[in-house]
Order: structure tokens, then sequence, then C-alpha cells
């Protein structure tokens, strides 16, 4: 029987963020004996939030210390969870603080490593994990007889577990730091203002803008600044996430107008990231395959293009909108704004 344990950090607040619930949700639907593993640097409040969860029990490594990521003591902390649980299977969400570490831990407990799983499933006893190759185009179902075997859960692909709070006995792990593991130090978080972040993972919308925003119009000439507006009017009257195909993110270094705020960390398909919101808009995008592979993972997907016989025409919308997308959005941030006016 396996012994699976789920592995957590807390976020600035002490919480725990939507993909460690998702994780949690995954592991409880093997069967065997679940621990929770948590890292931070008070987990107490944490521990409580899942405490109904059916846990066996609940380890911790907390303390100033943990409190920040870092690999030295990120590592050291799940590796000592990890042999106090005695874990055969260890399920964590593939947050940035876990996909630096999981990895090297699998290394020192002797193990394996699966990263960016999108699936886990049980059948006869053998644990499949799904996930995706070549730019998101294949898929590979595989299966592992090694022990242990720690999968890093890709946010946005469970339900998040839901259940009652409670009191959690926690019981703590000592880890034994060596000055050389706190040699990289935190100084500070450098972030946009909330208004003008255009990069939300949570956001239960998803805007992507193409290079069409910044090419000539019906009157011959380009209106780049007013593109600008639209969409970021539009991203702070809905608090949508951003996303921009391949060709427009690279404008920039072809010398031609770009959107100022647009950067790679942007780019949605090809070498992009594979967003997973519950609703998507493409606006000006040609919506070709290398585009519409990096947000097949978006619940439902619209797109507002002038040309009927685009990509998003042959089958890759749910909706598509054969019309102007400045003066479609145009209309649209007027209703937004006249509604959240009221």
């Amino acid at each position: 029987m396996e012994t699976i344990l789920v592995l957590a950090h807390t976020e600035a607040d002490g919480s725990l963020a939507r993909p460690a619930l998702e994780a949690l949700a995954a592991a409880k639907s093997f069967g065997g004996t679940l621990v929770v593993g948590l890292v931070g640097e008070n987990v107490q409040a944490a521990a409580n939030r899942i405490a109904g969860c059916g846990a066996a029990k609940f380890l911790a490594v907390s303390g100033a210390d943990f409190a920040q990521p870092r690999y030295a003591t990120d590592a050291a902390a799940a590796e000592a969870i990890a042999k106090a649980a005695s874990a055969t299977l260890i399920i964590a969400p593939a947050t940035s603080r876990w996909n630096r570490v999981l990895s090297g831990v699998a290394h020192r407990l002797g193990g394996r490593a699966d990263t960016h799983v999108t699936a886990i499933s049980v059948a006869g006893g053998a644990i499949s994990v799904n996930r995706w190759y070549y730019r998101q185009r294949m898929e590979a179902v595989i299966q592992r007889a090694h022990r242990p075997l720690v999968i890093a859960l890709d946010p946005g692909c469970v339900e998040a577990w839901k259940g009652d709070a409670g009191t959690a006995t926690i019981e703590n792990v000592a880890v034994a730091l060596a000055d050389t593991a706190k040699r990289t130090t935190f100084t500070g978080v450098r972030a946009p203002a909330a208004d003008q972040q255009t990069i939300r993972p949570d956001a239960a919308l998803l805007l992507v803008a193409g290079a069409g925003w910044t090419k000539k119009q019906r009157d011959g000439q380009t209106h780049v600044p007013e593109a600008e507006k639209l969409i970021l009017n539009f991203l702070k009257l809905t608090q949508a996430s951003l996303g921009g195909s391949k060709s427009v993110v690279d404008l920039g270094g072809e010398g031609q107008d770009v959107l100022s705020f647009m950067t790679h960390l942007h780019q949605i398909g090809q070498t992009g990231s594979t967003p997973r919101h519950q609703k998507g808009l493409s606006a000006c995008c040609h919506g070709e395959e290398p585009h519409t592979v990096g947000w097949r993972f978006v619940n439902e997907r619209r797109a507002i293009n002038l040309d009927a016989n685009c990509g998003w025409a042959r089958g890759k919308a749910d909706v598509l909108y054969v019309a102007d997308a400045f003066a479609v959005m145009a209309k649209v941030n007027e209703q937004l704004a006249a509604k959240k006016s009221v």
C-alpha cells in the first residue's frame, strides 16, 4: 500500500494557494495512507484549513528560514518531510517554488520525478501520469514501478479540494541547516501596481492579443496607442490575464511598432505557456495551430477576426465574431464601464 505525501508550501500570509488544494484532491483519489507535509514560516493556519482532509498526520518544517523560496532550504525541508513520512508517492503542486527543487529532492531520496503532470490515475494498482510533449501536441501516459516517485502536478488540472476546516495536530520535523544553506538572502519583491498587472494566472478570463493590433487598419494607418488603451482598459475592467501570440511578442526584434506592455512572458503557444483559464478571448489573432495549441485547455474559447476563413473558424473556437476587433473591444469596454458604474 502506498504512503502518499502531499507536499505544499504556504503563501506569504500563511495560507495555501489553490494549486496546493488541487494536489491534495489528486492525492485523495488514491487508496493508501495520506500524509500532509507543509513548509513555511508559520503553517498552523494552513494545516487547520485542511484539517478535515483525512490525513493520518501533518508534518511540518517551519520557521523564518523557510519563509521564502530558496533551493537549499526548500530541498532540505522537502527531503526531511519525505523521510519522516516514509513516503512512496509524493505529490506536489508544480509552483515555481517546488519546480526548482523537486527533481533534486527525488535524487536525494533515490527516487524518480515526473514534472508538469496533467493527470494522475490508478488502474489495477498501477499509477499512471499524463503529460504533454512537443509543444503540447503529443500526450504520453507514463507508469513507474520505482519508488519513491515524486509528481509535480500542473495547476488547473484538478478540481481543488473542498472540505471542513478544523484544528490540526502538527508534528514538527527538525532540519539542521548549515550556514552555507543560507547564503541566498531575500531582499524584497518588485511587482507592478495592481492596475498595471497584466499576467494573472488565477483570472477566470484570458485575453490573447495578436499582431493584428499593430498592423495597418482600414484607414491605412496603424493605431498602436489606441490598441494599447483598449486592451489595458479591458484588463482593468475585467481583471483578466493577458497573453500574446508569438508573432506579436517578436515584433520588437523586427523594428515594428509594438504594444509597450507585451513581453515574451505573455507568449501563448509554440514555446510559450499553456494557460488553463475558464474562458479565453482571442483578438486580432490568425488562430492557426501553433497558437491554439497554447491554450487548448481553456474551457470556452472565443475569437474576434475580420477573416471568416481564419483558423478560428475551422473548429478551434467555440464562438467566432467576424468583426473589427477595435470596434468590438471599444463597445465591450463601454458596456463594462457602464455596468461597473451602476
